[in-house]
């Protein structure tokens, strides 16, 4: 066995994972692919967060095209985010506002510094985020986009726009924002646009009935023992009517997955066909997050120390691979792209994010 499948059962043994699937390739075509245990090769999983690179490279493509601009305001496509009004401290009273002092930008979404956002510590606004069902977490969310933004809109921001990063609510109001101003749902302007080009032929917003043997189940540990909480071949992720999704998270492959990381790796390239224009896969891959705006407690600790964020990814600022970027899912999903090598890595679990997945991703790397 190679040393990826090693690895892969070696997880598999210590329980990190009842199923682990991995690819390492390079821009010259050469991919390997492993996998242990109970998840396929060709499952098609819950990949959470690394939908935030997808959504990323599609608006650089309405940026590129001349539909979008970085910093236009998103009052324009989403008018229930004007006049925001903005929290005096992170923990303040949910009345106890300022102004916003500049209208939350396309940009300020994908830096997630739009002052909406996860918030880590007890607080007012934490506390009306998961009253209002509006709180990021594993569980599939259970509003449609609109009724999401709605409510999401009656909040105040955490912070003045592109002034405090916080992770997570500016990518779904950032699918929100696409899908209106394609004028079409989102699912189908991503599988036009970008996935038909990549060849993704199984990501989407959901698998459909028909493909549902393909969904594995998801799991959290709770001590020794994996905890179902989502099922297999059944639940959120498996639908007909995706059109009400565009805040929620993708489904992919494996294969799917590796051809847009590969593209990344290639320069924006695929097959020959630029995907992504240059000097936009530069602006995501560079860190874009102002330093007063990386507070040490907006994210898990350490977070800050040798990594910035681009535009839907981290990139590694120091250490052994700096320029490495790339980003994880909460359900053990990993990819990672390094630009002076042409090297890329995409790992699959559908287990929650722990220790034993952290170690899983840190041996891959060293990989």
């Amino acid at each position: 066995m190679s040393d990826l499948t090693d690895l892969l059962h070696r997880h598999v043994d210590e329980r990190t994972a009842p199923g682990i699937v991995a690819a390492l390739g390079d821009t010259t075509g050469a991919l390997e692919v492993a996998s242990a245990g109970d998840l396929r090769p060709d499952a098609v999983v819950r990949i959470q967060s690394l939908t935030k690179p997808v959504l990323a490279v599609a608006t650089l493509r309405l940026v590129g095209a001349g539909e979008l601009d970085l910093d236009d305001p998103v009052d324009a496509w989403l008018p229930e985010l004007a006049d925001r009004q903005v929290l005096r401290a992170p923990g303040a009273d949910l009345d106890d506002t300022v102004p916003a002092e500049r209208p939350i930008t396309v940009r300020h979404l994908l830096t997630c510094t739009s002052g909406h956002g996860m918030i880590l510590e007890d607080s007012p606004l934490q506390r009306a985020m998961v009253e209002s069902g509006v709180e990021a977490g594993s569980a599939p969310l259970t509003l449609g986009a609109d009724d999401w933004l709605a409510a999401l809109a009656g909040l105040p921001l955490v912070g003045q726009p592109g002034e405090r990063w916080r992770y997570h609510h500016s990518f779904g109001v950032l699918g929100v924002l696409l899908a209106r101003a394609v004028g079409r749902p989102l699912a189908e302007h991503l599988q036009e646009d970008l996935f038909a080009l990549l060849g993704m032929v199984d990501t989407g917003y959901a698998v459909p009935p028909a493909r549902a043997a393909r969904l594995p189940a998801a799991y959290r540990i709770e001590g020794e023992e994996f905890v179902q909480t989502e099922p297999a071949g059944g639940g959120h992720y498996v639908a007909d009517d995706v059109t009400a999704r565009s805040h929620d998270e993708l489904v992919s492959t494996l294969a799917d997955y590796a051809a847009f990381a590969r593209m990344l790796a290639a320069g924006g390239v695929h097959e020959g066909e630029q995907v992504l224009e240059p000097e936009l896969l530069r602006a995501l891959r560079t860190d874009q997050v102002p330093a007063p705006a990386k507070e040490p407690g907006s994210f898990f600790p350490g977070f800050w120390e040798n990594a910035g964020w681009g535009y839907g990814v981290a990139v590694e600022l120091g250490g052994d691979h700096p320029g490495r970027f790339g980003w994880s899912g909460g359900l053990g999903t990993d990819f990672w792209v390094d630009p002076t090598t042409g090297r890329y890595a995409v790992l699959l679990t559908q287990v929650e994010m722990g220790p034993p997945a952290f170690r899983l991703l840190g041996e891959l790397q060293q990989l």
